[in-house]
């Protein structure tokens, strides 16, 4: 619990510093960050003052946090949530309150009619998420558990993939695999996208066949502790042409270039100017068209992000993905995604079991 007593005082003394009395707190994946709250997001909220903290949520969980939350936190059980936020901001003694930029307006608009009229009501942007970014060490350690579990089960995959075999069967015996080993759910549809569909940096699993002489791209994740992961490889079956060889390799050396350059002090513009440089230099520029890399911990796309507008510094606690591209409209795709924790003096590679050497499956 020491975990998040630290986390809502580095909250308190961010509100401080803009000179809030408190924060309104709805977004799911925050409460949960505060309190350990993993009801979701409309189901509970957080009210924060420089004193108090108060979950907010209905019988559903009472049993579960009447006796395990953080110390400080107390619980009120009622359906009347936003009634009784407001009860707590005049409790607390708050006169200048904060909230989520992406709270609802019908939401924001209704707490505001209940408000006394000497309470300001602030948008946040990004106050809460800006804080996620740098892990603690209890975040860490259920990050590299969920890769982990990533890692192993895309490994005991491997022997499944075969001509004949479609997309999405792939995609439904990796989750098998990685729920087998512990994980709670894949952190989005997985991806396995196959020949031509391997053009699509997004493409989710289809009913189309596996062939040979096709890349097939594999973009998973899943959460474990409640943390998640999010890793991708590209595979051969059988023999593929001479050009998808080439922009494989081309896109494992962008990974690992990006890779050996992350360290404190870099920004996310830097990073994703080494992979795009690289592969650029190589003549397919215009064929790498999303970032290097994003932030990844209790959602999957966090800050910091890598990317041609990124103004981030890196610092030590970040987990950031780097997963350069090459898509070939008509042909297929490579792309090879790594999970890294931003050490102080360097980085861990959480995926570094993960061969980058082109795996070949004979058809």
């Amino acid at each position: 619990m020491k975990y998040f007593l630290a986390r809502i005082q580095k909250l308190q003394a961010l509100l401080k510093k803009l000179n809030l009395d408190g924060m309104l707190v709805y977004q799911g994946f925050n409460t949960k960050y505060l309190t350990g709250f993993s009801g979701g997001t409309g189901d509970g909220i957080v009210v924060v003052g420089q004193k108090k903290v108060r979950l907010i949520t209905d019988a559903r969980y009472e049993a579960d946090y009447k006796d395990r939350l953080p110390e400080g936190v107390d619980l009120v059980i009622t359906r009347a949530y936003y009634e009784e936020a407001v009860k707590a901001v005049n409790e607390f003694g708050i006169k200048n309150l904060g909230f989520e930029a992406d709270l609802p307006y019908e939401l924001y608009d209704y707490v505001e009619s209940l408000l006394p009229a000497d309470v300001s009501f602030d948008a946040l942007p990004s106050a809460i998420e800006t804080l996620r970014e740098i892990k603690d060490e209890k975040e860490l350690t259920a990050l590299r558990h969920a890769a982990q579990v990533s890692v192993q089960a895309f490994k005991e995959l491997i022997p499944f993939i075969k001509p004949g075999v479609t997309e999405r069967q792939v995609a439904n015996e990796l989750d098998r695999l990685a729920k087998q080993h512990g994980a709670q759910k894949a952190s989005f549809d997985t991806i396995v996208a196959s020949g031509y569909r391997g053009a699509l940096p997004h493409g989710e699993a289809s009913d189309k066949v596996i062939e040979a002489g096709e890349l097939v791209t594999i973009d998973f994740g899943y959460y474990v502790d409640d943390y998640t992961s999010d890793i991708t490889r590209t595979i051969a079956v059988g023999h593929v042409s001479d050009e998808l060889k080439k922009i494989y390799e081309i896109v494992k050396q962008a990974n690992i270039n990006a890779i050996e350059v992350t360290k404190p002090g870099i920004s996310g513009l830097e990073i994703d100017k080494v992979a795009r440089d690289y592969i650029t230099a190589h003549g397919y520029g215009q064929e790498y068209n999303h970032s290097t890399g994003h932030g990844v911990g209790l959602n999957i796309h966090e800050g910091p992000m890598l990317s041609v507008r990124s103004s981030d510094e890196i610092v030590p606690g970040h987990l950031l993905t780097i997963e350069p591209g090459i898509y070939l409209v008509g042909q297929g795709g490579v792309r090879i995604e790594d999970d890294v924790i931003v050490t102080p003096d360097g980085f861990e590679n959480l995926t570094r079991e993960l061969t980058k050497e082109l795996i070949v499956i004979e058809g």
